[in-house]
């Protein structure tokens, strides 16, 4: 059996650990990366269970942590696993959509040591922002990134960018300079989970994109030295693949609320794969011999034309999730590359929602809101097709 450190155990050791806290959430984004079929995880990891997690990962090497969901605000334990990995030494980072805190819980969250705080936006507009998040939560929000800031943290923003506010950005960037923001993160939409089952609502059009491209350009160069503010362009829109996650275990380890452990938040979806549960298994275990989290690293695994590609330790064939949601199998070639024999087929798709957008009977089509009740809907309709 290999072992963390040994000579013959030549494994990168985790460096993040995102701890999906729990699917539970107030908000109902219709791009939500938690899986569709969330409403079948179930039992949840207890206060103990993810103390023991942390402890081990850390031990592993992990040094940044990340309070994730769902809404990790949900979970009453929430300041003492905050506390734990305060005395693990973690650097810890809680990303929230700010409702169901207060300044106390702020004061709080400061008390138990916890670093940083990301607060998400739907968009600028009180509106549009809570018909995305699908209650009224725009006006919490501002107020709750204030008291971020009163309490000597980093202001760090998340607006994620589709189609439906793609064209505020330059709204969204002023309303991030009045809330004194220090850093902003445009985050284009990434199609798994809600976000794939919705993606014909979200695409942005390339005017859009070129658009919000050229604002964020101006506004880097604007608040140079005061506000940093980080954009990608859209997978969809490129012609060479991201190298997803840093590489498939390399560097990020996701514990789901039910113990399931990925070496990314989407890998779930993959079928023939039955990834480990923490209460099974060690983190040692699961990150060195696990054979579902050996399945992709390295290059072996590699079919053509990723096989012989020169660019291939590069971008390591891309996002094995994006390549199986696009094509039905994980080993292609992501098809964001223009080598994949499945481009085209990308490229066809966002030209034709390019050409649909605006028009009344492409936009009547509703966005499929996340909920449990959504979730048990899709899960009933796909068992029914497949029969």
């Amino acid at each position: 059996m290999k072992t963390a450190g040994s000579e013959q155990n030549k494994l990168p050791q985790p460096l993040w650990l995102l701890a999906e806290l729990t699917y539970a959430c107030p908000l109902q984004c219709p791009y939500c990366s938690n899986p569709v079929e969330m409403v079948n995880v179930k039992n949840e990891l207890s206060t103990g269970d993810w103390i023991r997690v942390m402890r081990e990962a850390r031990v592993m090497g992990a040094t940044q942590l990340g309070f994730s969901g769902g809404e990790p605000l949900v979970r009453k334990d929430l300041e003492i696993l905050i506390a734990e990995a305060r005395q693990l030494g973690y650097y810890t980072n809680l990303i929230t959509s700010g409702v169901g805190m207060d300044e106390k819980r702020v004061e709080a969250f400061k008390k138990a040591g916890l670093d940083h705080i990301q607060v998400s936006f739907q968009a600028s507009s009180e509106e549009l922002n809570n018909f995305i998040a699908g209650t009224d939560a725009f006006q919490h929000k501002l107020e709750m990134a204030r008291s971020v800031k009163k309490h000597g943290y980093p202001m760090v923003l998340c607006f994620v960018l589709h189609r439906k506010n793609e064209d505020q950005i330059r709204d969204i960037l002023e309303l991030s300079i009045n809330l004194e923001a220090d850093y902003v993160e445009l985050a284009t939409t990434q199609y798994y989970g809600w976000a794939f089952h919705n993606r014909e609502q979200l695409i942005p059009t390339r005017q859009q994109l070129e658009h919000a491209e050229k604002v964020a350009k101006e506004y880097q160069d604007k608040m140079k030295g005061k506000m940093r503010i980080f954009y990608v362009i859209p997978d969809y829109f490129e012609d060479r693949p991201k190298r997803c996650m840093d590489g498939w275990g390399k560097i990020f380890l996701t514990i789901t609320p039910d113990g399931t452990a990925l070496p990314c938040h989407a890998a779930r979806q993959l079928p023939g794969l039955e990834f480990p549960n923490v209460r099974d298994r060690s983190v040692e275990w699961i990150w060195n011999d696990s054979p579902d989290f050996n399945k992709f690293r390295g290059l072996d695994w590699m079919k053509e034309p990723c096989r012989s590609c020169p660019e291939k330790e590069k971008d390591l064939g891309g996002c094995r999730c994006q390549a199986y949601m696009l094509t039905g199998d994980a080993r292609n070639a992501d098809p964001v590359c223009d080598k994949s024999p499945h481009h085209k087929e990308l490229v066809e798709l966002v030209e034709r929602v390019g050409s649909l957008a605006g028009t009344p009977e492409f936009e009547a089509k509703p966005l499929v809101f996340r909920s449990m009740k959504n979730s048990k809907k899709i899960m009933k309709e796909k068992s029914a097709a497949t029969v």
